[in-house]
């Protein structure tokens, strides 16, 4: 390997924190990286790594050349791409993973423009609602919807997605319509659970500024927004949830808003992606056309 190459697959190994999952996600041999990080080592004269049967972690020097690594990769993938910008189009593959409504609902759809505009670009889409780890699943970028626990990763702000009660028809004439918050005790929640934690979550509405939480009672408990949605359609209870998800069945009088001046507070909306890849020019191209159809398609109220 030239010395570049050898930077790539140290930062790599640091990031899997596995030999094997980085030579998975570079399509090389065990062997192959392991020899790399050995000659990397001899080149700079320093342990770079520690090495043990479960999980390889940098050393002091190893996380201090690390960062130089990152900087210098980027500066040599500038450097490559600075005529050839002007000269084509981006090309490459793009590994994108998004939640599961949105991708399916707003993205896939729009692809074709995508794909249209930048001919010589692949897209990889993954449609999750779980958190997934960048590197061991070779992730470009992630959608995330919710507040962030990511550390090292860019982050670009998409914008605020508006939340919205709604319950169906049918469960409002059984139960009658909640006109504040002191008549939830008297109501039923389709309860959702966290696919990542388990965790249920609570109602929540602001109030004078200030967010407040209640925990619902609730007969069934779902952990898919798909499943959610199909609940409240079937009168089994209230639900919070993105306009953009129900905005069709609101439209169609399937589903009714709920104490309109008690919503949850937005949730943010962001593009994340490793330091890595920010001069990557097809990265930079779908960020800039996914930023516009989100705020498009997504950011309106009811």
């Amino acid at each position: 390997m030239d010395r570049i190459d050898l930077f790539r697959t140290f930062a790599r190994v640091v990031e899997c924190a596995s030999f094997t999952r980085a030579a998975d996600t570079l399509g090389l041999p065990r062997s192959s990286v392991s020899a790399a990080v050995i000659d990397l080592e001899a080149r700079v004269g320093a342990r770079l790594l520690h090495r043990t049967t479960r999980k390889v972690s940098p050393t002091q020097d190893g996380a201090a050349f690390y960062e130089r690594c990152l900087r210098l990769i980027a500066d040599v993938d500038d450097a490559e791409n600075l005529f050839r910008q002007t000269a084509a189009q981006p090309s490459g593959k793009l590994r994108i993973d998004v939640p599961g409504r949105i991708g399916r609902l707003i993205i896939a759809p729009a692809l074709p423009d995508f794909l249209e505009r930048y001919p010589h670009i692949t897209i990889d889409l993954g449609v999750t609602d779980r958190a997934i780890n960048f590197v061991e699943e070779s992730a470009d970028c992630v959608l995330r919807v919710g507040p962030l626990s990511d550390s090292g990763m860019i982050a670009r702000k998409i914008g605020d997605l508006p939340l919205i009660n709604v319950a169906s028809p049918g469960y409002l004439a059984r139960h009658g319509t909640p006109q504040t918050p002191d008549d939830l005790s008297d109501h039923w929640a389709v309860n959702y659970a966290s696919p990542s934690t388990g965790r249920v979550e609570d109602w929540e509405w602001v109030e004078g500024g200030t967010l407040r939480t209640l925990p619902m009672r609730g007969r069934v408990t779902v952990n898919s927004a798909e499943a959610y949605i199909a609940c409240c359609l079937a009168g089994l209870g209230l639900i919070q949830i993105p306009t953009y998800d129900v905005r069709g069945h609101v439209e169609a009088g399937q589903l009714v808003e709920a104490m309109p001046d008690r919503r949850a507070e937005p949730m943010p909306m962001t593009l994340l992606y490793p330091h890595r890849q920010h001069l990557s020019r097809r990265l930079h191209v779908f960020a800039d056309w996914l930023e516009a159809l989100l705020k498009r398609q997504l950011l309106s109220d009811l």
